[in-house]
């Protein structure tokens, strides 16, 4: 398909779908047909009517400005993103790689005792093998110590995970962040394939994507196995929000309805007798033993339950009571933040005996002398990030900051090079999105999630493609994983 639909692509030399002469390639071959027959008319059609589906569902993202709440539409590209089979092999195994290795990391920092009871060295094991700096782990201003009690004995603290990842101009992937907190996006996933089988059938024609119903089945096993070894029976789970005021306030209720649990919120918690907790759905008081926890940390002691109690600490005593098991633990910055991002290579050697399945752009902890001065000199070239604890605020990219910029970024290093780190930028594909009634190329992400569940690690089939389509937040695209 070098005409239609395709006539005039800038495909740059490394696109992911498009080659430089303006052809499908072999990896996307199987939307040929489809997309020859709708052309632009029809896939203008198909973006229409995905925009007045998603109106009437309310999907949005929202933000704070100016101290007001605004909903932002996420808008859904009618052209799907396919990822062959070999390729989401290799993609999910890394992820589920970094998913162990990171939670092998926690496990070792949150350890309750240090090493051992009386032990003069406290350090986790990482540090004390000299892998890790002391002051990377037990300085970091992620790590929060508060949070040891927050899990009940040998509960795993990351039971879900997400990787970052784009697509590299060689045509290989790379991982650019981990989120172990509290990832979003797997309910836009699943939306996504809702909202675009029902838009545009004609495309599922081609081909036979996996079924993102899949991922929510582990997702739920995986929150089963989050419950405390006392629990009676079947594990009763609920999802817990901040409310319409958190900016994933749609995904939460997608995901509640998709695993056919509870939404519940601070107010709906109430202490049992039993030290336990339960939630008021539809007028009535059931127990709850696992909450997969959708609100930031560290607003938790910002809300009150119906008793008066702060609820970081009703879902803090719940879980020491042995009644309560949280998905995520609180804690988990210390394991995701852009300074710990660059010892993750370190971690998989350390903890597993095992070389990095997915490459990562190399970073410079700036709290390191020695990592400072190799990156003097070098920040217009280099992307540079504020750590957690600091900021964390978005990345800068030396290469497009003027003059004025790069003088002040560089003096915001030399006065407080710990709060940076700095890595060096990727050579990324293009993706086509359909933008304006014509395909243009566009920057993409891909967040891959994963569980542990039965032992062991899952990277679930249900990725989510981010794509720049100019609004005020990301678009994105549905994914399909050819068998």
């Amino acid at each position: 398909m070098s005409g239609g639909l395709l006539a005039g692509y800038p495909a740059p030399t490394a696109d992911e779908a498009v080659t430089a002469e303006g052809r499908l390639r072999p990896d996307y071959a199987p939307l040929e047909p489809v997309l020859a027959g709708l052309g632009a008319g029809g896939l203008a059609a198909a973006g229409q009517a995905l925009a007045e589906l998603r109106a009437a569902r309310g999907v949005a993202l929202g933000s704070w400005s100016d101290c007001r709440h605004e909903r932002h539409p996420v808008v859904l590209d009618p052209l799907p993103r396919l990822i062959p089979a070999a390729q989401w092999r290799l993609v999910a195994a890394g992820v589920e790689q970094r998913h162990r290795a990171l939670g092998a990391f926690l496990a070792d920092t949150y350890r309750a005792a240090g090493r051992r009871r009386g032990d003069a060295d406290r350090a986790p094991e990482i540090v004390r093998a000299g892998v890790l700096p002391e002051w990377a782990v037990v300085h970091n201003p992620a790590r929060d110590p508060a949070a040891i009690g927050q899990a009940w004995p040998g509960q795993p603290r990351a039971t879900v995970a997400a990787a970052d990842l784009v697509r590299t101009a060689d045509g290989g992937w790379a991982v650019t962040a981990d989120d172990l907190r509290t990832p979003a996006g797997l309910g836009f996933a699943v939306e996504d394939r809702l909202a675009l089988r029902a838009a545009a059938p004609a495309l599922f024609g081609a081909a036979a994507p996996g079924a993102p119903e899949v991922a929510v089945d582990l997702l739920r096993a995986a929150l089963a196995e989050a419950a405390p070894p006392a629990c009676p029976g079947a594990p009763r789970i609920a999802v817990l929000s901040a409310g319409d005021t958190d900016s994933s306030w749609f995904e939460h209720a997608v995901l509640a309805d998709a695993l056919g649990v509870p939404l519940v919120q601070a107010g709906d918690l109430w202490p049992r007798t039993d030290g336990g907790l339960e939630i008021a759905v539809d007028g009535e008081r059931r127990p709850v033993d696992v909450l997969y926890r959708r609100f930031d940390e560290g607003a938790l002691g910002a809300y009150r339950t119906p008793v008066g109690q702060p609820l970081d600490q009703q879902l803090t005593e719940a879980v020491r009571a042995g009644r309560l098991g949280l998905a995520n633990v609180p804690g988990n910055g210390v394991a995701d933040d852009a300074a710990t991002f660059a010892f993750v290579p370190a971690m998989i050697g350390f903890y597993l005996g095992e070389q990095p399945l997915l490459p990562s752009p190399r970073t410079w902890v700036l709290a390191d002398p020695v990592a400072l001065a190799e990156v003097r000199g070098r920040l217009p070239d280099l992307v540079v990030e504020e750590v957690a604890g600091y900021g964390g605020r978005e990345a800068v990219d030396g290469r497009t900051c003027s003059a004025t910029e790069l003088a002040r970024l560089e003096a915001a290093v030399d006065a407080a090079p710990h709060r940076f780190v700095a890595r060096e930028p990727l050579a990324e594909a293009t993706l086509p999105a359909f933008v304006d009634g014509t395909l243009r190329p566009r920057s993409a992400r891909l967040r891959v999630f994963s569980v542990g569940t039965g032992g062991a690690t899952r990277a679930l089939p249900a990725p989510w493609t981010r794509v720049a389509l100019g609004g005020p937040v990301a678009g994105s695209k549905d994914t399909w994983l050819l068998p």
